[in-house]
């Protein structure tokens, strides 16, 4: 024993308490098409990205890296003087939709910094001027492209294509740029979806078709399901005219600005709080305007629209998935569902080798009734009480012999999520004044 002098002595010892951390909610990825200039972009804060580094997923702090990480000053100047050139060639014009197609995953990445966004993923398609299959969309797991290459980055919980309809026709040499092929943009927007269910934390924030209008979208989209993918996904319609990166108006595909407002409304209330109901920053205009008929017929298909409402601005209206099961309908009990498991999951991966008994099953239920209670108190769940508004149970009732020989530990958590008011109704009754008294 070391021989101490008189005094005072602590002694650190863990309580055996184990926490759970909410994990993050608001990272999205965008895909979509990137090139070089023809010429060398010059001096940045940042050096611009190669080729082979646009390929694979990059993490993106600010507008300002990603314009110089992806020359946006430099294309932005090439483009401009593309369109000043008097004798415009057919490689000319080819050469403008390939830069056209570029700002649009750029616009996507402002609005989403403008909205409220702190940082997202970007990962590049190096060929604007081709079409994208369903594969090339896929990517590579091992080389870490397209949509298998975010199966790496597991802080991203959305997932967006800016320019999935660019994807599904070739740029040509003709002034105007072809139209979208309807057919294969949906099963572009399939394969997205497929990863985001696979995957179970992130959804996939889908963009109508461009121009369309409401009742050929209606046909296109047609009825909202049941099935696991249709919970997965989130469609906005119309989309939004822009100031443009470089000083140019265009409109643009809306999901950029989406996936900013879904992180600002998660730091401002939290996850649980439907998107809608906010304003859309760095817009100019609707392209098309729905009337209130118009936006609840393409409401029960699980469209959210994007509205303009006399001194109010632009307001997303909408806060719906594409599933009409009752279970799934809101995106924010999508959502939030997908936090607490992904939270509950990351945070007690420290039980695994664990010895299986009552010690390691009373913990795991502190621990996870610990954090569904402190998402009570903030109005994730509802009920008056704890007790109404969850219950886990990991004890012997559901934890047998045969489990505990298989090497298993269950516990069942059932929450009650908060549903938004999507309607509010007030009912209005004119009752007969009272006759006055005589004096």
């Amino acid at each position: 024993m070391t021989t101490k002098p008189p005094g005072v002595y602590v002694t650190e010892k863990s309580s055996g308490v184990r926490m759970i951390v909410g994990v993050g909610t608001s990272t999205p990825a965008f895909l979509g098409y990137t090139t070089t200039p023809t010429e060398a972009p010059g001096e940045t804060a940042t050096p611009p990205f190669t080729p082979d580094e646009r390929k694979i997923p990059q993490p993106i702090r600010g507008w300002q890296e990603f314009a110089d990480r992806y020359s946006i000053p430099a294309l932005g100047k090439e483009l401009a003087a593309l369109r000043k050139k008097s004798d415009k060639a057919p490689a000319d014009f080819k050469r403008i939709q390939v830069l056209q197609r570029c700002f649009t995953l750029a616009e996507a990445v402002y609005g989403f910094f403008a909205n409220g966004g702190t940082s997202c993923y970007v990962v590049g398609f190096l060929n604007p001027d081709a079409a994208v299959p369903e594969a090339g969309l896929g990517g590579n797991a091992e080389q870490r492209t397209g949509l298998d290459g975010l199966e790496t980055v597991p802080e991203v919980t959305m997932v967006a294509v800016p320019s999935l309809w660019d994807m599904t026709v070739a740029a040509t040499e003709t002034e105007a740029p072809p139209d979208p092929n309807l057919p294969t943009g949906k099963s572009l927007i399939g394969k997205v979806v497929a990863h985001c269910t696979a995957q179970r934390n992130r959804l996939a924030v889908v963009d109508a078709p461009p121009k369309l209008l409401v009742e050929p979208l209606k046909t296109f989209v047609g009825d909202s399901s049941d099935s696991d993918d249709a919970a997965f996904t989130a469609m906005y319609y119309p989309w939004v005219k822009v100031p443009g990166v470089d000083g140019v108006p265009r409109t643009v595909p809306p999901s950029g600005h989406l996936a900013g407002v879904w992180a600002r409304t998660d730091a401002e209330r939290g996850v649980f709080k439907a998107p809608a109901n906010q304003n859309l920053r760095g817009v100019l205009d609707l392209p098309i305007l729905l009337s209130d008929d118009q936006n609840g017929e393409l409401n029960d298909k699980g469209v959210n629209c994007l509205r303009v409402f006399p001194g109010r601005g632009l307001l997303v209206w909408g806060a719906r998935t594409r599933s009409s099961s009752r279970d799934w309908r809101y995106l924010n009990v999508r959502r939030l569902v997908s936090f607490l498991s992904d939270s509950i999951r990351q945070s007690s991966t420290w039980a695994v080798f664990e010895p299986n008994d009552d010690r390691l099953w009373a913990t795991l239920r502190h621990s996870v009734t610990s954090f569904l209670t402190d998402q009570w108190r903030q109005g994730a769940l509802l009920g008056r009480t704890p007790d109404e508004a969850f219950y886990v149970i990991c004890d012997r009732t559901n934890n047998t012999s045969a489990t505990i020989d298989a090497g298993q530990v269950i516990c069942d958590i059932g929450v009650a999520p908060v549903r938004p008011a999507e309607f509010v109704q007030f009912t209005i009754t004119q009752i007969a004044g009272q006759p006055g008294q005589g004096g």
